[in-house]
């Protein structure tokens, strides 16, 4: 896959035709205003100065967009520019060598390459020699590309060195003189630059400036600090997290919603536990109740009959209207039909309710007939006498008792509460790593696995997931994104390296790598 194509889902969600801000993209040219001065003022001191031109600014402050344009804007008829990078070889032999043999000179020294100028000045033709990343330049290098830029009354080459701030010290260093060279140092984009130089990035790719907020741009433009390098890797950043974000609105990573096995113990246990204390109080609201009742019988005198006596000597009780005898076993008995009569529930005969004691109820007798009572009628049974109804509050009483199954069941949510507050308070692994991430050096790397607004989601996650696998809190258009982040690496091909090991499920996700920088920035601006 070329530099050109980004991510597929990056791209596809924004329709794009290529990644608008890959570091290369053939035909892009954007020169703001604040630049073009430069760009005169370097073709002014070539033609009249002896000096070595320096140009600085941090990385992806623009200056190869720079080089390009002054090899662009020369008349290539009368100017042959000779291009050359200090990566990999910054001493004055690997110079002086790519030097002589693009310009074809008989050997690789300072006077050679020097006579060989001013053969091509007797033609019509300059040399412009333009060096990359000329912070890596040694001192014999920049020695010898200083006798270069002074050269001889007959002719010399003009010599640009574009490099970081650090080129400025290396100079300083030498004993050459502050009047050799020329420094110019790159100012950052304003923020309306930004805005137009995010725009033309965007409609190169086929959208346009709409694609990103005022407030997005804002935030680039603050996270960037203006510098082009930087604003196209936060805005890259930027869309991506938009894009999660959109999408996480519409369906929820599944992951999200898993329950703890725990949790599920717990939840299991709760169901058993009120399933059976539902059980309980259903059977003890169903089963009698063994209190006892006080009733008020009415006593006879005398001795009972043989035919009311018990077996065991024990007086014999009579119902009315029923003549079986029941043992008293020396209990007071329960009165169950008056208690009912008195309730206005049927009788346990059968013969319907009671009408508000419009008819007596049954009595019980521990009596015998009086003495000198006629023998002869065993069975017959004195003038019964009213008992008085029982009132409501022995009614009431049985139902007081049945309160304690439900005191039972109280240490049941407790046992509930515990796991569920347990698995709440457990930190997820990584947790919201936001002090982890400050602590890491900002040129490592780590991968960017996803973004949500919804903390619990990122947090079950990195739960799931465990090991390497971290989380912070960033602001995206005023709203708190929480974005889950793999691994520490020394670099981005180690980090691409790992992408290719993750599980088939999180590289369905299209994960990517990331400066720790671009993080710590975040965190700052989220503060």
């Amino acid at each position: 896959m070329s530099s050109l194509h980004a991510d597929e889902a990056f791209l596809g969600h924004y329709q794009l035709d290529h990644d608008p801000f890959a570091a290369r993209v053939p035909g892009f040219k954007f020169f703001p205003a604040q630049r073009k001065p430069v760009l005169g003022q370097l073709h002014h001191l070539a033609r009249y100065s002896q000096m070595l031109l320096v140009v600085t600014g941090p990385q992806g402050s623009g200056k190869t967009l720079l080089r390009q344009a002054l090899v662009a804007s020369t008349n290539k008829q009368s100017v042959q520019s000779v291009v050359v990078s200090a990566r990999g070889g910054g001493n004055a032999a690997s110079m002086l060598g790519q030097v002589a043999q693009t310009l074809g000179a008989a050997d690789a020294q300072v006077g050679a390459i020097v006579a060989q100028v001013v053969q091509l000045g007797l033609t019509g033709q300059e040399v412009y020699l333009l060096v990359d990343d000329a912070e890596q330049l040694d001192d014999s290098a920049l020695e010898a590309l200083l006798a270069l830029a002074q050269g001889t009354p007959e002719g010399r080459p003009h010599v640009f060195l574009f490099g970081e701030p650090s080129l400025i010290g290396a100079l300083e260093q030498t004993d050459v003189g502050e009047e050799r060279y020329h420094i110019i140092e790159l100012q950052p984009y304003t923020e309306e630059e930004t805005r137009e130089y995010l725009a033309l990035r965007l409609e190169g790719a086929g959208q346009g400036g709409q694609l990103l907020s005022n407030d997005q741009i804002a935030d680039i433009y603050e996270a960037s600090g203006g510098w082009p390098g930087p604003i196209n890797q936060v805005a890259r950043d930027s869309m991506i997290e938009a894009m999660i974000a959109s999408r996480s609105a519409v369906k929820r990573p599944t992951m999200g919603f898993k329950m703890p096995k725990k949790l599920v113990i717990a939840a299991a246990a709760v169901v058993v536990v009120v399933v059976a204390a539902a059980g309980v109080m259903s059977g003890r609201s169903k089963a009698p109740s063994n209190a006892p009742v006080q009733a008020q019988l009415p006593l006879g005198q005398g001795q009972p009959t043989d035919a009311q006596a018990n077996q065991d000597g024990s007086p014999a009780i009579d119902f009315a209207g029923s003549n079986k005898p029941q043992p008293m076993n020396g209990q007071q008995p329960v009165m169950r039909e008056p208690l009912a009569s008195a309730a206005g529930g049927d009788s346990d005969d059968g013969t319907g309710p009671v009408p508000n004691g419009s008819v007596a109820p049954p009595t019980v007798t521990t009596s015998a007939p009086p003495a000198g009572s006629v023998a002869s009628a065993p069975n017959a049974m004195p003038a019964p006498t009213p008992a008085p109804v029982p009132t409501p509050a022995p009614v009431a009483a049985p139902p007081a008792k049945a309160v304690p199954p439900v005191a039972s069941a109280k240490p049941a949510p407790k046992a509930v509460e515990k796991p569920a507050e347990k698995a709440a308070a457990k930190p997820a692994p990584g947790g919201s790593g936001s002090s982890w991430y400050s602590g890491q050096a900002p040129s490592s790397y780590v991968v960017q696995i996803l973004g949500t607004s919804n903390e619990s989601t990122a947090q079950a996650y990195v739960r799931e997931q465990g090991g390497q696998y971290r989380y912070f809190k960033k602001n995206l258009q005023g709203k708190p994104l929480y974005v889950i982040t793999y691994g520490n690496f020394p670099n981005r091909d180690a980090a691409v390296a790992a992408i290719k090991n993750l599980p088939a499920k999180v590289q369905a996700g299209k994960p990517w790598p990331r400066t720790v920088a671009s993080v710590q920035q975040e965190l700052a601006t989220a503060r």
